[in-house]
């Protein structure tokens, strides 16, 4: 009777408990934008945004692609790819399933996303001013001399 109540007991348990990536690291994360100079508005393919930069996008999908767009008043507009790939810890996660539970949980981790991360995460980036000001004192007598000699740039 022992034997039979430990097998049901596995049966019914394995599955449930073998998802460690699942479990462990969830199947969504928090997405960070940081811009210099601060203040800027972010929006996602995704119909997410954040503002104002610094700013934190919550439960984004582990396995998304999406393109990010960063605006600021004075700044020229900015956009990225954003992708994911495989996270530090989420190839463990799948071995452990294979060994462990004959590879059940690893099914479900690989499906889900859970061993996945956004990349790049966070999002670092330093707006262009949409007017650059006045050139460099170097570059302006550089200009004058080339034009002077008949060199071309």
């Amino acid at each position: 009777m022992n034997r039979k109540m430990l097998t049901v007991t596995l049966c019914v348990a394995l599955p449930i408990l073998t998802a460690c990536a699942t479990i462990n690291r969830g199947t969504s994360e928090a997405f960070e934008v940081q811009t210099t100079p601060s203040g800027a508005t972010v929006t996602t393919s995704l119909g997410k945004g954040c503002a104002p930069t610094p700013c934190i996008i919550p439960n984004v999908r582990r396995e998304a692609d999406f393109k990010v767009t960063i605006k600021k008043k004075g700044y020229k507009p900015m956009s990225y790819k954003i992708t994911h790939v495989r996270a530090d810890g989420g190839g463990a996660n799948l071995a452990g399933n294979v060994i462990f539970s004959a590879g059940m949980g690893a099914v479900q981790d690989a499906n889900n996303g859970s061993t996945q991360a956004l990349a790049p995460n966070p999002l670092i980036v330093s707006l262009e001013p949409v007017h650059a000001g006045p050139k460099p004192v170097a570059q302006i007598v550089d200009e004058i001399y080339d034009k002077a000699v008949g060199r071309e740039k």
